[in-house]
């Protein structure tokens, strides 16, 4: 009997005749996630993706803890739902048996205060002399008499014992909860407005979950913007491409840029004229990197650059589409996920973005047309585009 994973896949399954490109971008995104542990073999049947070892000694394979590092990678690639970990052997019933008594003993000893079971079954072999109904029966009487402690509970158990019977047969208990979505790969590649905020990660998330590979672009205005500040904008993508991938950083000096809007703008239309070069700039660099479309952690009436006329005001200077994954979420629960993905400790380092400096104490909350045009009529605007883009430094965002 051999260790090997089990991912489910989600809603992958509802795809028509495109969904064989799904299937192969996910088990290619899978090989690249998991590359660091060693040679594996991933292959398919149905709607579940299995890994095991080529090698017999790999050590991430040889008990449940040490699969949990591997597992844990695995739920990290979209387009799966849950994972567990399963052991794999071959024979017929009596063999199901003497494996399933030896797997349940072994979830009795790391876990002795379970008291209840169940036996789930799945026969996709039909030449197995037993149906499924017929194998749940068996299989749980003979835990029963194998196990005295443990008690039939088919409604709230203790545990699972779940049997599969295929080409092998597999027997597994309990499951580890990925993140759904889309594989990386099947849409195209977004340019997101990264701050250091708790936001704007979370979109990135969001929308590689919906098959997004990711750039980003900061916009840093050193010296009133620390390199703490640009380090922490740096490790916020590095967690966003464990999930998206390979991440192009474009970083903006935008010193000289917010400076000359200070100077010559009004005060309470600076938070808007400032956004406004920001997604021209952000534009011009997606269209330089092939990206399809910008994205931003917006949300509707979170803060004055985000009322319904504040963002008119920003998507009018751009003809890209411009994606807001946030913009009818409550920010509790975008802090949810931002815990979730282990991006929120590093969004609240108290680093200022260029956001957060040279704001207005009253800004202008619902911007008139006119008033944009009046605020922008002393800038050089396609200067300061030009500017931030030739200005811009790129690193490259590995995660793996």
């Amino acid at each position: 009997m051999s260790n090997i994973i089990l991912a489910r896949m989600g809603e992958i399954t509802l795809k028509g005749l495109n969904r064989g490109s799904f299937e192969i971008q996910l088990k290619g995104n899978l090989r690249y996630r998991l590359k660091k542990y060693g040679k594996l073999r991933i292959y398919q049947s149905q709607s579940r993706i299995w890994i095991e070892p080529k090698e017999e000694d790999n050590p991430y394979f040889a008990n449940d803890e040490s699969a949990r590092e591997i597992m844990k990678a695995v739920t990290q690639v979209f387009g799966i739902v849950s994972v567990s970990l399963a052991r794999k052997f071959e024979g017929g019933y009596d063999e199901v048996c003497s494996n399933t008594r030896e797997y349940v003993a072994s979830v009795l000893e790391n876990n002795p205060e379970y008291k209840t079971f169940k036996v789930s079954s799945k026969r996709g072999n039909k030449s197995f002399p037993m149906n499924s109904p017929q194998i749940c029966c068996e299989l749980g009487g003979y835990i029963l008499d194998k196990f005295p402690q443990l008690k039939v509970d088919v409604k709230k158990p203790d545990f699972i014992v779940n049997i599969e019977i295929r080409d092998y047969n597999y027997v597994y208990s309990g499951k580890m909860m990925a993140h759904r979505g889309l594989p990386v790969g099947t849409a195209g590649k977004g340019m997101l407005l990264l701050s250091g905020g708790i936001d704007s990660p979370v979109a990135g998330f969001m929308m590689a979950s919906r098959g997004m590979p990711l750039d980003c672009v900061y916009f840093h205005s050193y010296p009133y913007t620390s390199d703490q500040a640009k380090q922490k904008v740096i490790d916020l993508a590095k967690i966003v491409s464990g999930f998206s991938g390979h991440i192009n950083l474009h970083i903006v000096n935008f010193t000289q840029i917010q400076l000359d809007m200070v100077k010559n703008s009004p005060q309470d239309m600076i938070t808007v004229t400032m956004r406004r070069v920001m997604l021209q700039i952000a534009e011009k660099l997606a269209l330089k990197n092939d990206c399809k479309c910008l994205i931003t952690g917006e949300s509707l009436g979170q803060v004055a650059s985000q009322t319904l006329e504040a963002i008119t005001a920003t998507n009018e200077v751009v003809k890209m589409p411009v994606l807001r994954p946030l913009i009818g979420i409550d920010k509790q629960a975008t802090i949810d996920i931002s815990r979730e993905i282990g991006a929120f400790e590093t969004s609240i380092l108290p680093f200022e973005d260029c956001c957060t400096i040279f704001v207005a104490r009253h800004p202008k909350t619902h911007p008139h047309p006119e008033d944009v045009t009046e605020a922008e009529k002393n800038l050089d605007i396609n200067a300061m585009v030009e500017s931030g883009v030739m200005g811009t430094e790129t690193i490259e965002i590995n995660p793996f």
